[in-house]
């Protein structure tokens, strides 16, 4: 009886264990789930590659698992960002396009009397100083004002020799008019001339009179002094007109042409604008400052233009044989001081996906750059965020602004491929 409800016991036991173990066995229609493998990397060496999470082998840190993405029509070595990703980093890009490139070119120098309007005031006559009419420098004179008085014995010998040719220059008229040329060669004038032959008395002392209206800059005698003939006694600057002397780097002068117009400010009249035109361009660079002077005239009626203010001006130069070129931003470009790369945006895909390309850049216009190659004209490119893309990239191990193992596009054998892409799209 015993054998019996144990044989039933056990038979009983056994169907639960084979009933249930049926259940649990997988059809065999069922479909097996595919497990995506995860590669690990490191954040400061992406070039590191693991099956499994660990420690870098290099720096230690732990393995971060490198972002992956399914879609297969996306280029392997380009940089995929989300939405928000892209969002969060601030990362914009702009289109494209031909411009006029206009090169602005900031100049410095100092105002500075026109050369052509400096006069040096000389003594025509041997004589002692008796008397400064002009005695400090900054003063103003004007044309014709006496300067000075100086008491020559030679002219007044000349004097008397005309005075006794007037007695007779109706029988010796030669002798007369070699006197008064004399006297002329002194620069006395007529009107001088013939005040001594109407008194019939020698002066004692000459006036030295200005030849121009200006302001004296130097006064190089005081009374008392004897001077000979020749010697200069005040040297005068007329201020009407004036030159802006701008220091130019040889780097500029590329840029510079005569002729063309010049706005500058002056530091001492903030607020106050003033203009001119380039006359001249010095052709030789001075070897110590390594730049050569740039000469602006401008008209000083007011007076209010002073020598050595300081001045700032800038010069916005048309480059014409830039005019067909791309014009980029500045903060697009990634300069690593052997190349320049950008990150452009790969069409065809609805989230922000990026490559890099090398172009070659023409001159620096202020906060943009002229492309001369490696770029076509309507490609979007990234203008805000260039280093939040690249950093990305460095993490992917994907072609970077520092990382140059994996090939880098250059704009021109991806050309045909492009065109394709962009011809799909329109049909779409």
């Amino acid at each position: 009886m015993n054998y019996s409800l144990l044989l039933l016991l056990g038979i009983f036991i056994g169907w639960l264990f084979f009933h249930s173990s049926r259940k649990k066995e997988k059809k065999p229609d069922q479909l097996t789930e595919v497990v995506k493998s995860t590669i690990w990397t490191c954040a400061m060496h992406p070039q590191i590659r693991m099956p499994e999470p660990g420690k870098c082998p290099i720096c230690g840190m732990d393995l971060i698992p490198l972002v992956q993405t399914g879609n297969s029509s996306i280029d392997p070595s380009a940089v995929h960002l989300t939405k928000e990703a892209a969002q969060l980093a601030n990362v914009l890009t702009s289109f494209v396009s031909k411009q006029i490139p206009v090169k602005e070119v900031r100049l410095y120098g100092k105002v500075q009397a026109d050369e052509r309007l400096l006069q040096s005031q000389v003594a025509h006559v041997p004589g002692r100083i008796e008397r400064l009419a002009v005695n400090f420098t900054g003063e103003s004179v004007i044309k014709g004002q006496a300067l000075a008085q100086i008491y020559s014995p030679e002219l007044i010998t000349s004097q008397e020799e005309l005075l006794e040719a007037a007695k007779t220059k109706q029988s010796q008229p030669a002798i007369y008019e070699a006197a008064k040329e004399k006297l002329r060669q002194w620069k006395l004038t007529d009107n001088q001339i013939e005040t001594i032959e109407s008194s019939g008395i020698a002066q004692t002392a000459v006036d030295v009179v200005s030849s121009t209206s200006g302001i004296v800059t130097a006064r190089l005698v005081n009374t008392g002094d004897y001077v000979s003939q020749g010697t200069e006694l005040f040297k005068i600057a007329d201020l009407s007109n004036v030159w802006v002397m701008f220091d130019a780097y040889e780097s500029d002068l590329q840029f510079l042409r005569k002729g063309e117009k010049i706005s500058f400010t002056l530091q001492a009249l903030p607020g106050t604008e003033y203009s001119g035109n380039i006359v001249f361009i010095d052709p030789v660079i001075d070897p110590v400052t390594r730049v050569a002077k740039v000469r602006v005239e401008t008209g000083n009626q007011s007076a209010r233009l002073k020598p050595e203010m300081f001045a700032t001006g800038i010069v916005s130069s048309t480059l014409d044989e830039y005019r067909n070129n791309i014009v980029i931003p500045r903060s697009a470009v990634l300069w690593t001081g052997k190349r320049s790369i950008v990150y452009v945006k790969q069409p065809g895909s609805d989230e922000p996906v990026f490559k890099m390309r090398e172009i070659g850049l023409g001159p620096m216009l202020g906060e943009s750059y002229v492309v001369t190659d490696g770029l076509k004209e309507g490609e979007e490119i990234v203008t805000s965020g260039t280093f939040s893309v690249d950093a990305a990239a460095q993490l992917e191990g994907k072609p970077s602004m520092m990382n140059t193992s994996v090939g880098i596009d250059t704009g021109s054998h991806d050309q045909g491929s492009m065109q394709g892409m962009k011809g799909m799209h329109d049909i779409k």
